[in-house]
Parts: structure tokens; C-alpha cells; sequence
């Protein structure tokens, strides 16, 4: 029996899959989303989390980052 799962292949930095495995594991986004830990930089994601998961990191991107105010 073959089991299949839609999903997305993530490319990213070292440092974001990191915060992606964390939120997986704490479940962060309500539920477990990674399917499968491929390699330093790749990640396989659940198709459903991905509009949830582009929020939470566009909120975090927005909190680190600050305007610059030009004269």
C-alpha cells in the first residue's frame, strides 16, 4: 500500500529551517506540517499549512525589521 501526501519542497537557509523545525515540533501553527527533513537547506511541508505558515513568517519579518526614515 503506497501512501501519498500532497506537499512543497522549502528551500531555505540553515537558520529558517531551524525555526521551522522548531514550530513543527511546538506545533506553532496548530498541528505538525513538516513531512519529511531532507537536508541542510531542504524541507518537504504539508500543502495545507503553506498560506498559515506565509503569515507567521511575514509577521516575524515585519517585528525584525524597522522603517528607515530618509531626510
Amino acid at each position: 500500500m503506497v501512501n501519498v501526501m500532497k506537499g512543497i519542497l522549502v528551500e531555505c537557509d540553515p537558520a529558517m529551517k531551524q525555526f521551522l523545525l522548531h514550530m513543527d515540533e511546538t506545533e506553532g501553527l496548530g498541528r505538525k506540517f513538516v513531512i519529511q527533513d531532507l537536508d541542510e537547506t531542504h524541507i518537504f511541508i504539508s500543502a495545507e499549512i503553506l498560506p498559515v505558515l506565509r503569515d507567521r513568517i511575514d509577521d516575524l519579518m515585519d517585528k525584525l525589521s524597522f522603517p528607515l526614515n530618509e531626510k
